[in-house]
């Protein structure tokens, strides 16, 4: 491996304040990294006594000056810029002054030996070293500044592009001071070099152990925290590791004791279907994601929102949580990150405010009330509260499966505000709180269009601003996750195993859960096989034992089967709803995984033909370790279970099919289920609003034998046909009531028009002789036309009446229809 390092040590100054420990300091480090730690080192200045190279600490007239022209050429040649061939790993450590401009920008230069800032030279600008790093092929670069103001050069370097361009970089920078400190020394060094020259100690690491970079930030880190000698020093050490660990000495340090082996049987280093989780074990196994956890910790390091998004199956929870939360609690990669509050993980669940009030009421149940009622009333404002309580420089929040606010926060008008209202707490949240909280998402990025459908307070921007997108892994980093965790107990995964593993997993989209599953059977067959003493057992995972499993996706699909074939007729009964309990279905999209209660499982689940303690007794079977197809857990008291990984939804056949033969029906549970918590959460009232109407209560009756219901759901049918049957009984009586009323109006109303004709009759015959004379000259008009008419009273009185009884006949018939008309608008 081509080591190579650039050591700058610049104690005479023409134009400056001479110094007298940078070149002591430069060779120093020069010693240590060419003895312990295998690099060609090329000092400047650089002199030759006892026959060696050394940093020259008294360059004379017309020796070597380290002037602005041979610094840049120097470091451009030791960072491959314009050269055939670069290094592997490149190493500059530099300790002289340190320079900022006194007005304008106030950029930071590195001062050579030619520097006078009165004629406007100031050295070499932190801005062209930054270009030269951001251009160069140097997969490891290494920057070490003991000099004032040495903290810019991190400032500047992470404005540019923090992931240079796509390019995959290990990076180890670390400064005396921030940008706007003054460095000092102390005794024979200056104050960072002291600090480096005890973190490098090789006898601090035993032979064959290194000494990396990751180690020296921690120490550095210790030191300046627990050392009062350091710790009341006016400058603070700054530093910034980024990519993967980067060794810098091997240890010499040789143990009297006998070593241990490291084989550790009992020990599964692999997590089956479940995420690697930020605790204190698993991060130790989770290898392979480096340069993506090195991106997401540039990312939170200059923002206040990641959005975390991926294909289900593509390690967005592990690599957030046993990446990122992992590495910002160690505090090596971010100065201070150790010292920011890590809220405990949460996803949004149905009530995502209240998952929102968990997170800062951290199992206290009083606190959660307050603080979720708090939100309900106040949102923003409240949340803004929290924050500026929580005694640390940072508050960080991370929300695992974010798409959980659109699959179960949905139904009714009150989910869908509570949504609207989750998404504008937490947005507003992070404008108002001066970057102090920080909260990061992981969510499947086939729901990133649900973010768009409305304007949520600009998520769907917010999003797309800062995302991070979890692409597949690459063949060397399938190959460490497969390899490295073995390794930490003692296994070997042979070579021809781990070839067609990552063949497998090339050639399927979102596999990364069933290859630890894999992985993790291939562990419990090697286990099992250790227990019963098998003479002859080597420490080895082979591609025999892989294939007799069936492969990546035989091996999910024959462990479920097994599992599943061992019950009874009444536990495969119980297992087949809680799977599909566990199953939320897709609206346009996959289905996912369904978190529920485990006493809303039971209760479910143990009414009618099987008892509450059998499915208990279910649930732990598919619980057990040695199954592992639903895990359970506490969140605040309350105990959820839930399916082990969706990829279990997607690859095991026979739960597919018991969901897509179920579907309509599950989709009709769940629809009365929401409905009965609404129903429930307005006081169980018999307001039609809240009940189920006809045709849905037809359904839900229809249905309620088929699917297991909770006692509420029943409930709610229940009080629905109750109020139906009560609504259409006093329905009947009123049309009845109405028919009886509507047959006395009528008789009354022929009674009456009789009385009125009867009543008319003498009138008109009293009147008909005035009225026939009034109308006999007419008649006489058309004697000569037609037959001569001749009326007489009695007569033109009967045809009179007829027309009043016909007239009054037809008045009584729009009147009954009218009556009728009015009682169907009514009834409407």
């Amino acid at each position: 491996m081509n080591r190579q390092a650039l050591v700058v040590g610049i104690n005479r100054y023409p134009d400056l304040e001479n110094l007298k420990r940078p070149a002591f300091d430069a060779e120093a480090i020069a010693h240590l990294l060419e003895t312990y730690g295998g690099f060609r080192v090329r000092r400047l200045p650089v002199c030759v006594a006892n026959e060696k190279f050394q940093v020259n600490p008294k360059p004379g007239y017309g020796e070597e000056e380290v002037d602005i022209k041979v610094l840049e050429e120097e470091i451009l040649q030791l960072f491959g810029i314009g050269e055939k061939d670069c290094p592997d790993t490149a190493l500059l450590f530099f300790a002289g002054h340190g320079l900022r401009k006194p007005r304008g920008l106030k950029e930071g230069f590195l001062a050579t030996s030619d520097t006078n800032p009165e004629q406007e030279l100031y050295g070499l600008a932190l801005n062209s070293l930054r270009d030269i790093l951001l251009e160069s092929d140097v997969k490891q670069q290494i920057i070490w500044l003991d000099c004032c103001h040495g903290g810019q050069f991190i400032d500047v370097l992470n404005k540019a592009d923090p992931g240079n361009a796509g390019k995959v970089r290990d990076r180890c920078f670390i400064a005396a001071c921030s940008a706007s400190e003054t460095a000092y020394a102390t005794g024979e060094h200056g104050l960072l070099t002291s600090i480096l020259l005890q973190g490098l100690d090789p006898q601090q690491r035993q032979v064959g152990k290194w000494i990396n970079n990751l180690f020296l930030a921690d120490f550095v880190n210790q030191q300046i925290q627990t050392n009062e000698y350091w710790r009341n020093f006016p400058q603070r050490p700054v530093f910034n590791n980024s990519g993967g660990a980067i060794q810098l000495i091997q240890g010499v340090k040789i143990d009297k004791e006998e070593t241990v082996s490291t084989r550790q049987p009992d020990i599964c280093p692999y997590k089956g279907l479940q995420a690697f989780d930020f605790n204190e074990t698993d991060p130790k196994y989770f290898y392979g994601r480096t340069a993506l956890t090195g991106e997401l910790i540039e990312k939170v390091r200059t923002g206040n929102f990641l959005a975390v998004l991926g294909p289900s199956g593509s390690g967005k929870s592990s690599v957030v949580r046993a990446g990122l939360l992992y590495q910002l609690k160690l505090g090596q990669r971010l100065l201070q990150s150790q010292q920011w509050k890590i809220l405990p993980v949460i996803r949004p669940g149905e009530y995502p405010l209240q998952s929102l009030a968990e997170a800062f009421a951290e199992g206290n149940k009083t606190a959660l009330r307050w603080l979720k009622d708090a939100l309900n009333q106040n949102g923003a404002i409240a949340l803004q509260e929290f924050v500026a309580d929580v005694e640390a420089e940072r508050v960080f929040l991370v929300i695992d499966q974010f798409e959980e606010a659109f699959t179960l926060c949905q139904g009714t008008a009150k989910q869908e505000a509570e949504r609207q209202q989750f998404f504008e707490c937490l947005l507003k949240a992070l404008d108002s709180t001066e970057n102090k909280l920080c909260v990061v998402i992981t969510m499947r990025a086939d729901f990133l269009g649900k973010c768009v459908e409305q304007e949520y307070a600009g998520l769907a921007k917010k999003i797309q601003e800062h995302l991070v997108t979890v692409t597949p892994m690459t063949f060397e980093e399938l190959d460490e996750a497969i390899c490295e965790p073995a390794k930490q107990v003692g296994l070997e995964v042979k070579r021809r195993l781990v070839t067609q593993m990552i063949v497998d997993v090339k050639d399927s989209a979102g596999s990364l859960p069933l290859l630890q599953f894999s992985l993790t059977a291939l562990w419990q067959q090697w286990h099992q096989q250790w227990q019963q003493g098998k003479p002859g057992l080597p420490n080895q995972l082979t591609l025999n034992s892989y294939n007799e499993l069936g492969g990546l996706k035989g091996t999910l699909e024959e462990q479920a089967n097994k599992v599943f074939q061992n019950l009874s007729t009444a536990q495969k009964e119980i297992a087949k709803w809680i799977f599909i309990e566990l199953t939320q279905l897709g609206e346009d999209a996959e289905d996912t995984r369904r978190q529920v209660t485990k006493y809303q499982l039971v209760e479910t689940l143990g009414r009618g033909e099987y008892s509450e303690d059998q499915v208990e007794e279910v649930i732990g079977i598919l619980n057990d370790e040695k199954a592992r197809l639903i895990v359970t857990s506490d969140e605040n008291g309350v105990s959820v279970v839930d399916i082990a990984h969706e990829a279990l939804i997607r690859h095991w056949d026979k739960l597919r099919e018991w969901v897509n033969a179920e579907r309509k029906a599950i989709k009709l549970k769940r629809n009365i289920e929401q409905a009965a918590a609404e129903w429930e959460s307005n006081g169980k009232t018999e307001d039609l609003y809240f009940l189920l109407p006809g045709q849905k209560l037809i359904a839900a009756e229809k249905h309620c034998g088929s699917v297991p219901l909770s006692y509420l759901a029943q409930e709610f049918i229940q009080i629905s046909r109750l109020v139906f049957q009560r609504r259409v009984a006093e329905q009947q009586k009123t049309a009845e009531k109405n028919r009886s009323d509507e047959r006395g109006q009528i008789i009354t109303l022929i009674i009456t028009l009789g009385a009125s004709l009867a009543g008319l009759i003498p009138t008109i015959a009293t009147i008909a002789p005035a009225l026939i004379g009034a109308v006999q000259p007419v008649i006489l008009a058309f004697n000569g036309l037609v037959a001569p008419i001749h009326i007489n009273s009695v007569i033109f009185t009967l045809i009179v009446s007829l027309i009043i009884g016909m007239a009054m006949v037809t008045l009584s018939w729009m009147i009954i229809r009218f009556m009728k008309i009015s009682r169907r608008t009514n009834k409407l």
